[in-house]
């Protein structure tokens, strides 16, 4: 069984106080997301900052526009160091090999 993680640097000419303010609000993770994902946020109070425990369901079309339910939950938050999301309902699955 093995379970695969991507991770990717990228410097941004701005101050941490800024680029957390940026990352850490629901509402921009639209402005990141490319187009073509269709990507939409569905939920209605989700805050402007995330916060361990909180969920955010989205609508995404990653296969030929086809719009599928998406949720995470927030688990994890260090203020101007990281979050984790988790994927609890979508179209992303773990696959055990």
């Amino acid at each position: 069984m093995a379970t695969y993680s991507l991770k990717t640097v990228q410097r941004i000419p701005v101050d941490i106080n800024t680029a957390w303010a940026f990352f850490s609000n629901p509402a921009n993770l639209q402005a990141i997301t490319p187009d073509n994902l269709g990507f939409k946020i569905l939920s209605q109070h989700h805050g402007e900052i995330m916060y361990p425990g909180q969920i955010i369901e989205y609508k995404v079309s990653p296969v030929l526009g086809i719009p599928m339910y998406w949720m995470t939950e927030i688990t994890h938050v260090k203020d101007k160091e990281f979050f984790v999301d988790e994927q609890r309902f979508g179209p992303y699955q773990l696959i055990y090999l």
